[in-house]
């Protein structure tokens, strides 16, 4: 009897051991994958995670499937599913790189956008091929600020599933140039110099600015540096300013 509760005793502590090694085990895999995924789109750049063509969309799905399964699938070999990994990081690679150099391949792989409305009409057939619909079509037209069809020049339905609308020239928002008014040039875009409470030091240096400077901007201000959330010089050289407290006695608390 004594021998039998021994032996339960020491199945119950070993099968709570394997427990905890295969939580261990997880946890390492769920590392590792979330590094090599981190590698990878380093590697592979922004395209592949931006808004997404066929093979965009491809390469995402094969790449998070592999990851996925180095986080749980604890019956497949770590080394295994890293190889697999750098396998197709690399094929993708070597296809983007192609794609770079060829623009063949770059219609091959990425597709041509589409007309789909021109000159106010819409074009059934080129929808048809596309298999998009009417509605689809008047929402993104909306999401353009596109609320009347017969404005519309061209609406071309990109690869990546995105419209682009070119509105007829009565439509189109007035400019500087079309009032022919004076207007002056920016030559740079803004630059961050405060980042919670903290100097943001390399732009300050790379941009000529002077510490002495902007420390006499904050104190003509009244503030100290640790008060500043935010700060950014403007292209019209004006110094944006945030401050922790904004002194607004009933801030809008709504989603």
């Amino acid at each position: 009897m004594m021998a039998n509760c021994f032996f339960h005793k020491l199945n119950k502590k070993m099968s709570m051991e394997a427990i905890m090694s295969e939580h261990y085990e997880v946890i390492i895999r769920s590392i590792s994958a979330f590094i090599i995924l981190l590698l990878g789109s380093r590697l592979l750049g922004k395209q592949t995670i931006s808004q997404m063509n066929n093979f965009n969309f491809i390469a995402a799905i094969s790449i998070g499937a592999i990851t996925a399964n180095l986080c749980f699938n604890t019956r497949v070999k770590i080394p295994d599913l890293i190889l697999a990994y750098v396998i197709f990081i690399l094929t993708v690679y070597i296809i983007s790189y192609v794609s770079l150099k060829s623009r063949k391949a770059r219609k091959f792989l990425a597709g041509n956008p589409t007309v789909v409305v021109q000159n106010g009409k819409i074009l059934e057939n080129n929808m048809k091929k596309m298999h998009y619909t009417i509605d689809y079509l008047n929402q993104q037209l909306r999401e353009k600020d596109v609320f009347n069809i017969n404005e519309v020049l061209f609406a071309l339905l990109e690869p990546n599933g995105t419209i682009s609308v070119v509105k007829k020239p009565q439509f189109r928002p007035v400019t500087i140039q079309d009032l022919h008014l004076k207007y002056t040039k920016e030559g740079m875009l803004p630059i961050e110099l405060i980042m919670d409470g903290k100097f943001v030091d390399k732009n300050i240096i790379e941009n000529g600015l002077t510490y002495s400077w902007l420390e006499s901007e904050i104190q003509n201000r009244g503030l100290k540096i640790s008060d500043i959330v935010y700060a950014v010089l403007l292209s019209e050289k004006e110094l944006y300013i945030d401050c922790y407290n904004d002194y607004i006695h009933s801030p809008i608390d709504a989603e």
